[in-house]
């Protein structure tokens, strides 16, 4: 029985799970059966914060979670000149040449609350992620998709906000187009670190200087690079913009004009990063 099967005989089921974070841990249960792979859920993370008392939460009806008419997911405020929309849900968007963009992509979505996913993107560390601002507890990895790699993604676009799809992710352009379909049907957004047929805004990061090595010695600090957008609709004409990498997590502001950014955070030992 593949993923796509099981989620089909399992769909009333499914309809019925108004809370999001339980409808999304659903469907990566079936996938995870198929797979065997392992997902990083609320279990195996610090709980969340409590909303304050005085904090009243709406429940979410299921029918409105498979429409695209939510507001579109944040992206880093750097990025406003070439993604001005946001994340559009039902979009898919292919990012190349920086893994510390698509991560930072990643962490401003999931600041909002969204539900994402790595899929075929092994190199991807979680301490990465955590220091680019990602919630862990809401994410869910499958480094290595298998021969059924379209169910599974198919399968994690049903529950999520978000699904990033990577190079270790055999895909046909068959695939892709129905992948693109179904995300546009649930309202999700669709993430790519290689060249996807039909995506909507495509972000070419090409090489530029990089900071904090000396003759021989230091370590890589920042990357300045320009982001290249094309891409079909709105996205036809072509900008571009200068960043700073790593970007600011969620949350913080830009580090003042000409200071250094730090690798080392308060209460935490590594490095962070930035290409």
């Amino acid at each position: 029985m593949t993923v796509e099967t099981a989620a089909e005989e399992q769909a009333p089921a499914l309809t019925e799970i108004t809370d999001r974070a339980a409808r999304a841990r659903a469907v990566l249960a079936l996938a995870e059966r198929r797979t065997g792979a392992r997902s990083l859920t609320v279990a195996d993370a610090p709980a969340a914060p409590a909303p304050p008392e005085h904090v009243t939460v709406a429940p979410v009806p299921a029918a409105s979670l498979l429409t695209t008419e939510r507001p579109p997911l944040p992206v880093p405020p750097a990025l406003a000149p070439v993604l001005p929309d946001g994340l559009r849900r039902g979009a898919t968007t292919v990012v190349l040449g920086s893994t510390s963009l698509v991560l930072s992509l990643l962490a401003h979505a999931c600041a909002t609350g969204a539900w994402a996913a790595l899929v075929g993107q092994p190199a991807v560390g979680l301490l990465a992620a955590a220091q680019a601002g990602v919630a862990l507890e809401r994410l869910a990895v499958v480094p290595a998709p298998g021969p059924d790699a379209a169910l599974v993604v198919a399968a994690l676009v049903d529950g999520l906000d978000v699904v990033l799809v990577g190079p270790q992710v055999t895909l046909t352009d068959v695939d892709r187009r129905r992948l693109s379909a179904r995300a546009r049907e649930r309202g999700a957004v669709l993430l790519s670190t290689t060249p996807w047929v039909g995506a909507g805004a495509v972000l070419d990061v090409a090489p530029g200087r990089w900071t904090g090595v000396g003759e021989g010695d230091g370590y890589l600090r920042t990357h300045q690079a320009t982001v290249l957008r094309s891409g079909r609709g709105s996205a036809a004409v072509p900008r571009s913009v200068e960043l700073t990498l790593p970007l600011p997590r969620p949350g913080e502001g830009p580090a003042p004009e000409g200071s250094t950014p730090t690798l080392v955070q308060p209460a935490r030992t590594g490095l962070r990063l930035v290409g």
